[in-house]
């Protein structure tokens, strides 16, 4: 689904964010992305989502280079990958029903994308994909009345009524409490599971990532420092990683799920 060779983004006045990142994500792979703030991580994001053109280096997605694509090629491109970002971009004086039907924005001509703010459109489906993340009876509530943790299911549902091929998580859950981020991780990735999209999430939190993730990728100052499976991230792994990073910015934990559910694609957290 991914190939980056060389991908490089440096902004005006020197900062190199992103380094010489060599990178392959196969279709259907769960890879979750740690490191400490200021890594790079967000600026690889907004390079694979396509919204960021990188200074140097070449990025493929779905076997056609992002370089040589413009205009409507471009936009196509762009349909196939959907993306939660920390802050959940909701309309928070629209109904719910508004904000999941925003992800048909990049299929609907501009008279029925403004029709449905009136009459929506395909109401069926939205309240499907508020069924999936677990929260139909919202459908037509104000989004402004829903907690952070509904606010974030809305964010979820609206990717997947654009049905992306691959869904990219950036911070996802570094809004809500440590027990609603369980959720809705362990959501993400059933998600993934079932439906087989790729799904790439950039995490704070060490604990979820190596518990909810086969594949586990480490970033520090914008070059891939590992990139290995969960088993084999050792406690001096983590130290490399996170040296000489505040202690509020090291590998965030949480508590141990009492209600995990064993059906769920991620382990039980460990104990911390």
């Amino acid at each position: 689904m991914y190939r980056a060779e060389g991908l490089t983004r440096i902004f005006p006045g020197g900062t190199r964010a992103v380094d010489r990142v060599d990178l392959k994500i196969g279709a259907g792979e769960r890879v979750a992305f740690i490191g400490p703030s200021g890594a790079g991580k967000t600026t690889l994001f907004r390079m694979l989502n396509c919204t960021l053109k990188p200074t140097a280096g070449r990025l493929w997605i779905d076997g056609e280079e992002v370089g040589h694509l413009h205009g409507a090629v471009l936009r196509a491109a762009r349909r196939k990958i959907g993306t939660i970002y920390q802050q959940h971009n909701l309309v928070p004086r629209l109904h719910v029903v508004h904000n999941v039907l925003a992800g048909r924005l990049g299929t609907w001509s501009t008279p029925k994308a403004l029709l449905s703010l009136l009459r929506p459109a395909e109401v069926e489906t939205a309240h499907r994909v508020l069924q999936q993340v677990g929260i139909p009876e919202k459908l037509y509530a104000r989004t402004d009345e829903l907690s952070g943790g509904q606010q974030q299911r809305v964010a979820i549902a609206r990717v997947l009524l654009q049905d992306p091929d691959v869904i990219l998580a950036d911070e996802p859950v570094s809004s809500v409490d440590p027990m609603l981020a369980v959720g809705i991780v362990h959501l993400l990735t059933d998600i993934s599971r079932a439906t087989g999209k790729t799904l790439v999430v950039n995490l704070h939190s060490v604990d979820l990532a190596l518990a909810c993730f086969p594949r586990i990728i480490g970033l520090r100052d914008g070059r891939v420092l590992f990139d290995l499976a969960p088993e084999a991230v050792q406690d001096e792994t983590l130290a490399a990683l996170y040296r000489g990073a505040p202690e509020a910015e090291g590998p965030a934990q949480v508590t141990p799920d009492a209600s995990f559910d064993s059906n769920s694609s991620c382990r039980p957290l460990p104990k911390v």
